[in-house]
């Protein structure tokens, strides 16, 4: 009986406190839960049916070059083809004390028309780069191109191309 009175007090306050503790926890651990559900699945980047369309006439973009103070993207992933799904890694560097801007990021599949993957990829954003543990693409040859920005307004972009086996 005495561990009942410890617990409640007249005004039931320490037995509210520690029934919404158990609450925030239980959510938390939903949430936790969750998260890794979806980052076991694989993120499907480019469907079969946006695979399908024509690829684009005329010039694509290249790097720059020259003498440039703006942010870099580096592309970590081989280059020779590999089966789906595959970890697609980017790299972001910038320079002269500025921050990459997460906000900034956009991917681009190179199709007519384009398609916009900012929203597939968003949630694998960071300011040092993009990680997908598993994406998903069909068998193919993808451009794929990343536009990026830093926190003084300098622009950076960069293409390349995802070969996927059969």
């Amino acid at each position: 009986m005495a561990a009942f009175v410890d617990e409640v007090d007249p005004g039931g306050r320490i037995l509210r406190q520690r029934t919404l503790n158990l609450i925030w926890t239980g959510c938390l651990a939903a949430a936790l839960l969750a998260a890794a559900a979806v980052a076991a699945q694989p993120t499907q980047l480019i469907t079969e049916e946006e695979s399908k369309l024509p690829p684009p006439k005329g010039a694509v973009a290249a790097d720059r070059r020259g003498i440039m103070r703006g942010p870099k993207i580096e592309f970590l992933a081989p280059v020779e083809s590999v089966r789906s799904p595959i970890h697609l890694q980017l790299k972001f560097e910038s320079y002269g004390g500025a921050k990459i801007d997460p906000d900034s990021v956009k991917m681009t599949f190179m199709r007519t028309p384009n398609v916009d993957l900012t929203p597939r990829v968003k949630p694998f954003v960071q300011p040092a780069g993009i990680d997908i543990p598993e994406s998903e693409l069909p068998p193919g040859e993808y451009m794929v191109r990343v536009d990026i920005k830093d926190s003084e307004g300098r622009p950076a972009s960069t293409s390349f191309v995802l070969k996927i086996a059969p």
